[in-house]
């Protein structure tokens, strides 16, 4: 299945037209619209960055209370 992205706006009636899609006349299509009103900024794709790390107890095993077969 190939692929085609393209992005438009949505005219006053509400209609979209795409032209010089890559595609023969007559062939079947599937199409999904997706808006794209919100689009995150770098700081929301990466909350954490720039962030201080704390480790609280490095050397120390991981969550070794927790493990059944300890007990």
């Amino acid at each position: 299945m190939q692929a085609y992205r393209v992005e438009t706006v949505v005219a006053q009636d509400g209609t979209l037209t795409i032209k010089g899609i890559p595609f023969r006349s007559g062939e079947k299509v599937e199409v999904i619209i997706l808006s794209r009103s919100h689009e995150l900024k770098k700081e929301e794709l990466y909350s954490l960055r720039g962030k201080p790390i704390r480790y609280l107890e490095p050397f120390e095993s991981v969550a070794e209370n927790d493990w059944e077969v300890l007990r």
